[in-house]
């Protein structure tokens, strides 16, 4: 099969630090590759792929101190995928909306990825109007707030059975969390649970600019005032197994609809068990008891921090390699791109109607 896949332009494929987007678009193109599959990747041009790699920018556009505007590069990106757009089978598009006005007429051959939240008020007009557009979500929470659409499927992310793996010997002798600095994550929660619990706590995160106030506000003063508490910053792909994997438990305190939370199944493959708050996707990801705790409350999620102690590490790693491997993920997706290319393409067919049409008139 030919398959285009269309990544955001912030980070490359794979992202070099933080990335959840583009650092599973990279999973599943290389997985595509892997089967067999003849698999192009519109991306930024420090992507590294085994796919055919189309640059669309030189850099990640976050990591590029140029950029002051980064839709002209999506932009232009539109322009490379439509001018190519006639040599695939499926275009799989990561990148929210803006493409939907240039491929409408190709619905049966396009499908999009929602990989953002979705409760925003402007979204829902828009899907309205483009309602007969095949989407996918990453849980079955993140439809919740959607109109009526034409949801394709809901497929969980997946990561490659090899990229992160247990400790042998695991620590076990502080809490993580991971991710990214900002009020709805709710690092300040987690360290509540560290000191409630007589943990230490290792945050190993980044800080936007648009969250910089948040952390030097509130934040950095509450990590500084902790002994228990240490800022590692943020890591690469490389330091996850490492932080991950001597954790007695990932924290996953989070206070908005999370579409999927990828932290999550990366502490799972490292056989690492998660305690979260109940919100958004958590209660689809988290099996109770086997791979974490679903909590309500700092004190909950305290609690739960003591049972994790002699957590059977062994099974949480299982458990990741039945649900959230990379070769599942690409499984359901190509499960989508067929039963979409086995469609009738409503397009050409209403342009071979209208001919026949126009032949029956100038014939009679």
């Amino acid at each position: 099969m030919k398959i285009a896949q269309i990544a955001p332009l912030a980070e490359c494929c794979p992202p070099r630090l933080y990335g959840g987007t583009e650092r599973i678009v990279s999973y599943l193109t290389e997985e595509l590759v892997r089967q067999g599959h003849d698999v192009t990747l519109f991306a930024s041009g420090d992507s590294q792929t085994a796919a055919h790699l189309v640059p669309c920018s030189a850099m990640a556009l976050r990591l590029d101190p140029t950029i002051e505007d980064r839709l002209p590069y999506y932009v232009m990106m539109l322009d490379k995928v439509r001018q190519r757009a006639h040599e695939f089978d499926v275009l799989h598009f990561h990148i929210d909306l803006m493409h939907y006005p240039l491929f409408r007429e190709m619905k049966n051959r396009i499908v999009t990825t929602l990989h953002g939240r979705l409760n925003l008020p402007d979204l829902q007009p828009f899907y309205e109007f483009f309602s007969e557009l095949p989407l996918v979500s990453i849980s079955n929470d993140q439809r919740q707030p959607m109109p009526p659409v034409n949801w394709a499927a809901t497929v969980l992310h997946g990561l490659p059975s090899d990229l992160l793996m247990p400790m042998k010997k695991p620590r076990n002798d502080y809490l993580a969390f991971l991710g990214r600095i900002c009020p709805e994550k709710r690092p300040d929660r987690a360290i509540e649970i560290a000191m409630a619990s007589g943990m230490s706590l290792k945050i190993a995160a980044k800080v936007d600019p648009a969250d910089e106030e948040y952390w030097q506000s509130y934040l950095k003063p509450l990590v500084d005032s902790a002994p228990n508490i240490e800022f590692v910053g943020e890591i690469n792909e490389q330091q996850k197994s490492d932080f991950l994997g001597h954790a007695q438990a990932l924290l996953f305190p989070i206070d908005w609809p999370e579409p999927f939370g990828l932290v999550m199944i990366e502490a799972m493959a490292c056989g690492t068990p998660v305690i979260a708050f109940k919100c958004g996707s958590v209660p689809e990801v988290i099996d109770e008891g086997v791979t974490g705790f679903i909590v309500s409350n700092v004190q909950e999620a305290a609690d739960a921090v003591r049972k994790t102690v002699n957590f059977d590490r062994a099974r949480v790693r299982a458990t990741f390699e039945k649900r959230f491997t990379v070769e599942r993920m690409a499984k359901d997706y190509l499960d989508i791109y067929r039963n979409l290319i086995s469609q009738p393409d409503t397009f050409v067919d209403e342009i071979s109607l209208s001919a026949e049409i126009i032949d029956l008139r100038e014939a009679g």
